[in-house]
């Protein structure tokens, strides 16, 4: 294959490096993105569920900011996308409901509560009853919960079609090839040698290539951290319209000290997720796995148990060392990074987008993602 020349190319043809190249393309930037399969990546298998709020933890409150302002901007973002490409995105307002099945899980939410009212975020305590009220297929045991009607969803594989058709009508070349090496001259990232011996030749380059973009050949010795794998896997089942409507919002719980959720679709799917596991690059859905989210699911929603299972994914987050994500300029002169969103990728699309979009064209990096600079790993070092 022969040179190409472009002012941004994006490494990475995941949700995030598509809304990445798109919105550039956007402010009338020259944008390529290279990867084997654009529209691929972790949103294939995720949930989708928009969930700054309830997947809050302690310590994590730059990056619920973060999180909200995406979430904020969700609505707009999927209406878009739709009336360019006439692609649905699942964009659902449906809010989240986080319930507890036992003492401990239940002082667990109340604590979580408590530190959502410090930080003045609206969610509100239901009894076991209220919550049963609002989702009367969940278990009798239920003794409370936390409604957070701003936690939304989005189906990402939608979401994936409709940014890849929006790329390709604003001008994105989507180059369908592996890159094999970073390429640099001068000093500063000057594009990718590709795997069938072509090159792509950029004035900027982004990695978004998810949890394998450190491993890039060509990118200098401690110029990022590892950016781990942890696989989930995830559970598709169907809901028949004898038992419409199941669920009417997201249900999440903690069973046996384990993270589950069920993300109702507008079109009759169920997704159930996810495991977590530090398995390094495996993909294999294991029985294991399969077995514990129908079990913890059967726990919190009973009737569960009667609908067809059509489809078991696993994919890989991208986690960096502290989980949150690399938002912008590396210490490699025209080199940003868009990656390591761990669990919140598909939360965070719009606002990496903006975000590193903002800065592509005007070289200032914005306040909103001050806070996940690349570099904030090698000062720690310092």
């Amino acid at each position: 294959m022969a040179r190409t020349d472009t002012d941004v190319l994006v490494v990475g043809g995941g949700i995030i490096g598509l809304a990445v190249a798109w919105r550039t393309a956007q402010r009338g930037l020259a944008v390529t993105v290279v990867d084997p399969h654009p529209g691929g990546g972790a949103a294939q298998v995720a949930a989708g569920m928009l969930a700054p709020v309830t997947e809050l933890q302690y310590g994590e409150e730059p990056l619920l900011h973060l999180g909200m302002a995406s979430n904020a901007r969700y609505a707009d973002f999927a209406a878009e996308l739709t009336a360019l490409t006439g692609v649905d995105t699942g964009y659902r307002r449906t809010g989240t409901l986080a319930v507890a099945l036992d003492a401990d899980d239940r002082e667990e939410l109340r604590e979580l509560h408590a530190f959502h009212q410090r930080l003045g975020l609206d969610s509100h305590w239901l009894t076991g009853r209220e919550c049963r009220k609002l989702e009367p297929m969940l278990a009798p045991g239920v003794r409370g919960g936390l409604h957070v009607k701003d936690d939304h969803q989005v189906d990402g594989r939608r979401l994936a079609r409709a940014l890849v058709a929006a790329c390709e009508r604003t001008g994105v070349r989507l180059l369908a090839a592996e890159a094999a090496e970073l390429l640099a001259d001068g000093g500063r990232a000057a594009g990718v040698r590709l795997a069938d011996g072509g090159a792509v030749h950029a004035a900027q380059v982004v990695l978004a290539a998810g949890s394998r973009s450190h491993l890039l050949p060509g990118l200098p010795d401690g110029l990022l951290p590892a950016i781990r794998p942890v696989k989930g896997q995830v559970l598709r089942l169907r809901i028949p319209e004898l038992y419409a409507p199941f669920l009417s919002r997201n249900v999440r719980a903690v069973v046996r000290g384990q993270h589950i959720y069920l993300v109702p679709r507008a079109d009759g799917e169920l997704v159930i997720g996810a495991t977590s596991e530090e398995q390094g690059y495996d993909t294999q859905v294991t029985a294991g796995g399969v077995y514990e989210l129908l079990r913890d699911a059967h726990e919190l929603v009973p009737g569960i148990t009667e609908l067809p299972l059509v489809e078991t994914n696993a994919g890989l987050r991208p986690g960096s060392p502290d989980n949150a994500p690399l938002l912008g300029p590396t210490a490699l002169p025209g080199l940003a990074a868009a990656t390591g969103h761990y669990r919140n990728g598909v939360l965070l699309t719009p606002a990496t987008g903006d975000l590193l979009a903002d800065y592509l064209a005007t070289g200032t990096v914005p306040d909103l993602a001050a806070a996940f600079s690349p570099d904030r790993f090698s000062k720690a070092l310092a």
